[in-house]
């Protein structure tokens, strides 16, 4: 049993714009998660909200808006690609975080062959492929858990991670083999 919570921690808690002021102080790799409805129709979403879990097995997790269609069809599915953005793919990251609904028309990706998942090809450096483990609804987000069982890195020039943080992508621009940077 846990000991009561001391009345110094039973505070209210910040407002969105606060903690959203905080979180954009924090640069994290971008990502589109992605998954196929059951009708095989492609599912995306942007997502910086991303960590590992543990090795053994192999998870990690994401964090998706609750309402989020992309969330449906991946419970629907328990399939679904960790797209690793390379620093060229803002247009992606952009894309994949607006409402406009005929995404996938726009970049280049295929199928995962037996998943059926989509992968972008051209905009991601590296691609985890995962099955749907756990999930943890937590306010207006689901944490989803994923085994992952397959990780790619398609043909790309750069493999430079792309970054968001203080309300704009970026880059480090090192260069992956020296550690130097390319600035």
């Amino acid at each position: 049993m846990r000991d009561p919570v001391p009345d110094t921690l039973l505070r209210t808690p910040v407002d969105a714009a606060q903690f959203r002021s905080l979180m954009t102080a924090h640069p994290a790799g971008v990502a589109v998660v992605t998954t196929a409805g059951p009708d095989g129709r492609p599912w995306g979403m942007t997502c910086s909200s991303i960590c590992s879990v543990a090795l053994e097995p192999p998870t990690l997790l994401v964090c998706l808006r609750a309402e989020s269609p992309t969330l449906a069809a991946l419970l629907r599915s328990s399939a679904f690609a960790v797209n690793l953005l390379h620093d060229r793919a803002e247009s992606a990251a952009s894309l994949f975080a607006s409402p406009v609904a005929d995404r996938f028309e726009r970049v280049a990706w295929a199928r995962e062959p037996e998943s059926g998942v989509p992968h972008l090809i051209e905009d991601a450096h590296t691609i985890a492929d995962c099955r749907v483990r756990d999930t943890l609804s937590i306010g207006d987000h689901m944490v989803v858990f994923g085994e992952v069982f397959g990780v790619q890195s398609p043909v790309v020039r750069s493999s430079s991670p792309l970054l968001y943080g203080m309300r704009r992508y970026w880059s480090l621009a090192v260069d992956p083999v020296s550690g130097v940077d390319g600035e």
